[in-house]
């Protein structure tokens, strides 16, 4: 597995995420959103798994701050430059990702990793 989690480190969802692969012994690269923004070619893998829609944070300050909520805006764009839109955690094994804690994803990953 080639795990990374994208999140915050504020973010319980992110801790709770990094915590179950910890308790797995399994490692990670946890990229703080607050401090390193997500490339293109990272967004496009993930968005092979999750909806682009799905990915923005419609409850957070960014959102609310910028009024997207009654703009058209380029989404893929707003994400790539406003990395604090994400929903988090993100999580990305090469090709596939989920977005929240979602232990039962994970953990059949896992599975699949030991065959």
């Amino acid at each position: 597995m080639n795990l990374q989690i994208f999140g915050t480190k504020k973010c319980k969802e992110s801790k709770k995420a990094q915590l179950f692969f910890q308790e797995r012994r399994i490692p990670f690269q946890f990229i703080n959103l607050q401090e390193k923004e997500m490339s293109k070619g990272e967004l496009r893998s993930i968005l092979g798994s999750v909806r682009l829609d799905d990915l923005i944070d419609t409850e957070s300050k960014v959102y609310e701050e910028k009024n997207l909520k009654y703009m058209l805006y380029d989404k893929e764009e707003a994400l790539l430059t406003n990395p604090l839109l994400f929903k988090t955690p993100i999580v990305r094994d090469g090709k596939r990702a989920t977005i929240g804690f979602v232990p039962d994803i994970w953990k059949q990953w896992i599975l699949e990793s030991k065959k």
